[in-house]
């Protein structure tokens, strides 16, 4: 292949997929089913959009304990209710598409920040802006507000209650999950796969995420297993991949708990450092990238005839990742995903207009699809997403299919071209430094006298995030090379040293 298009190659790659993805394939086709069904008996589908995107928080907060994922969860529902209802107040109050386009772009730059701020996880900001850009463009009227506010709280309500129901059946699940993952991520430095400095982030990145799923799980006796599990594990020698191994896959599709042993040292527990993200300095520019692109894209798209333009801004949100090199990539991904989905809602329209039946059984179909494809790439689940979203505009009156697939395609294009100018025309500036924060801060570690894995862990996480997203951005300059590599070469040995002596074992 020629090396111009190893970067087309790389975007479109598929991936392995090793994720539990049904666990929200599930819960949201329950949930969006539930809430679904109860409108088809009641006549009301034109009521979907604002008691399904509530029933869409379904997809959020699984790889928490229980505990912690019914506080996560109630606050995404918040969180997807005030969106909404700023955006339905928006469309009550003014018929105004340029100031619809900007109040929905507004709320995608803050679903963005927090998002990033509170490391929600997947699916991240972009459900949020989805729901609330398309109810900013749905008729409403000030005395619908509340009524369709609060019929998105009772769809996020069925979803808590899905999200919560697995409790029932396998209590301590997401800590067994999250320990396995970190067994399988240390098993793969243990046996030499792939990078070697690649993998060792991965391995410290998921034994510091089961730490703190442990930490949420509150205090049991399958805690305290799991704990000398994961402790062994970072303990384990070269020759122990295998157990390893073994007992991630026990953990995921027994009811048993592995053995661990004796799992050395002296496990006394050592108050964590507090993890250190990207600050709020960091995250302006990400959230002013989003804004202006989602508003730069829902005008343009506006200027070119879309009368309803909400899916430009769905998509300029989708695009704005990280750093320049990501965003290139998801654009990339984001036309080839929905160019697919729109031939595909092309060729589901003969179905989809047979009937209220057919509408609803298209679109969980495609909620299935998305989630058990979104891990192999996003191209891949954009092309189930896209009909999804389109179908679900049906359920309040069907469209011609010509100007409905041309408006979604040109909203595709401009949304994709105004999210990428904006990434370029804004520049991240704070990333350089964070690296040079980051550096500092892993170098000061290791020169204490009796480095302590929690503050390590949080070091190397943190400059390996830092340098990923700098190392992506077209302006940045030349970064350290040399001295990130030997500060996380040496952050690893202490880290690995730690463990062996045995004087933590517990998260950053």
């Amino acid at each position: 292949m020629p090396p111009v298009l190893h970067p087309l190659r790389d975007a479109l790659r598929l991936r392995a997929d090793k994720d539990l993805w049904h666990h929200r394939a599930v819960s949201v086709v329950v949930a969006v089913g539930i809430v679904e069904g109860v409108l088809l008996a009641l006549g009301r589908l034109d009521l979907v959009l604002y008691a399904a995107g509530g029933g869409l928080c379904a997809l959020y907060a699984h790889g928490l304990p229980y505990a912690a994922r019914a506080r996560t969860l109630a606050l995404v529902v918040l969180g997807m209710a005030a969106g909404g209802a700023v955006a339905m107040t928006t469309a009550a109050l003014t018929d105004a598409t340029a100031v619809r386009v900007a109040v929905a772009a507004a709320l995608a730059a803050a679903h963005k920040v927090v998002c990033d701020a509170t490391r929600v996880g997947p699916p991240g900001n972009v459900i949020f802006t989805f729901v609330a850009a398309s109810a900013a463009f749905a008729p409403q009227t000030p005395a619908q507000v509340p009524e369709h506010v609060g019929l998105m709280v009772l769809g996020g309500a069925v979803a808590w209650l899905v999200g919560m129901a697995p409790a029932l059946v396998r209590p301590y699940g997401p800590e067994r999950a999250a320990v396995a993952r970190a067994l399988e991520a240390r098993a793969h430095v243990l046996a030499g796969d792939g990078s070697p400095a690649r993998a060792r982030h991965a391995a410290t990145a998921a034994g510091n995420a089961a730490w703190h799923t442990l930490r949420a799980a509150g205090a049991s006796a399958h805690r305290a297993r799991l704990e000398r599990l994961l402790a062994r594990a970072g303990a384990t020698g070269p020759d122990g991949a295998p157990r390893l191994t073994a007992w991630a896959r026990e953990l995921r599709t027994t009811r048993t708990l592995p053995d661990p042993g004796a799992a050395g040292g002296t496990d006394v527990p050592v108050r964590p450092a507090p993890a250190h993200g990207p600050t709020a300095r960091h995250l302006l520019p990400i959230g002013l990238r989003v804004g202006l692109g989602s508003a730069v894209a829902g005008w343009a798209s506006m200027a070119l005839g879309v009368d309803r333009p909400y899916w430009a801004v769905v998509t300029a949100a989708a695009v704005l990742a990280a750093n320049t090199t990501l965003s290139w990539q998801r654009a990339l991904q984001r036309v080839v995903g929905n160019l697919l989905g729109v031939l595909l809602f092309t060729l589901l329209v003969p179905f989809t207009t047979t009937g209220a039946v057919a509408l609803i059984a298209t679109a969980l179909a495609c909620n299935v699809a998305a989630e058990a494809t979104i891990a192999r790439n996003y191209w891949l689940a954009s092309a189930f997403v896209t009909p999804m979203a389109m179908v679900m505009t049906e359920f309040a009156g069907a469209r011609p299919a010509g100007p409905l697939v041309t408006d979604r395609w040109v909203d595709t294009l401009v949304g994709a071209v105004a999210g990428l100018a904006v990434c370029f025309a804004v520049p991240n500036r704070h990333a350089g430094r964070r690296v040079g924060a980051a550096l500092d801060r892993l170098e000061g570690e290791l020169a204490a006298r009796l480095p302590r894995e929690p503050r390590l862990t949080a070091a190397l996480l943190e400059l390996r995030e830092a340098v990923d997203t700098a190392s992506g951005e077209w302006w940045s300059g030349p970064l350290p090379e040399e001295r990130i590599t030997d500060a996380e070469r040496r952050g690893h040995l202490a880290l690995a040293g730690c463990r062996g002596a045995g004087r933590s074992v517990t998260p950053a």
